[in-house]
């Protein structure tokens, strides 16, 4: 008779699977991408080393594995913001702070979610994330421009470009260079202001169609 997995088995795969996750993602948010070796892993798991291979077949796939989880709870953030009530205006700047917000909140993890060095088994799925990114923008421009609030435009392209922008932004205040303040840090919720509020003039102004996007 074959081998057939018990739920109690099942179970306790999905148990260990997510431990070993967990700890990738607490080494990542903590140190980046470096710091998650597959031994300093296995250690905060609990499991051996060899547990991880079971269920990751190297250190990029583990880490492809961390990126993936993170960024579906961060895409359904913006994506609640891309399709929530308001105008296309209102929502645009939902998407901007949302997404700013949320990053400045991790600064570490974010900047592996967006510009650390990685292997291409990573940063393939960061390509897959940016374009889920300017996908859901793109669904507020085109509502823009269909009401006539936002100009004439190809919303793909503009979508993109504002995905760049915000990227680019933003690289420099999460880089985690040592004699740089946390944005997250009390002391600087004025300065994560400022920058919220600079970029989302500045994506309200790239679409603005010539009238006020208040």
């Amino acid at each position: 008779m074959a081998y057939r997995e018990t739920d109690k088995v099942r179970a306790r795969k999905r148990t260990v699977r997510d431990a070993i996750l967990g700890a990738a993602r607490d080494r990542i948010a903590a140190g980046g991408y470096a710091a998650a070796q597959i031994q300093a892993v296995a250690e905060d798991a609990g499991v051996a080393t060899g547990t991880v291979y079971r269920y990751f077949d190297s250190k990029a796939d583990l880490c492809a594995e961390v990126f993936r989880s993170v960024v579906r709870h961060e895409v359904d953030a913006v994506d609640a913001a891309a399709h929530g009530t308001g105008s296309p205006a209102q929502r645009l700047r939902a998407v901007v702070e949302t997404f700013t917000r949320r990053a400045l909140r991790a600064p570490r993890l974010a900047y592996a979610l967006l510009a650390e060095p990685v292997d291409p088994l990573v940063e393939a799925e960061r390509l897959l994330f940016r374009h889920t990114y300017a996908r859901l923008i793109r669904d507020v421009l085109a509502d823009g421009i269909a009401a006539g609030r936002f100009a004439a435009q190809d919303p793909d392209l503009a979508a993109a470009a504002l995905v760049g922008a915000l990227n680019e932004t933003l690289v420099g205040p999460l880089s985690p260079k040592p004699d740089t303040p946390a944005y997250d840090h009390p002391a600087n919720d004025a300065a994560a202001d400022d920058l919220v509020e600079g970029l989302t003039a500045f994506c309200l102004r790239a679409v603005a169609a010539g009238r006020s996007t208040s």
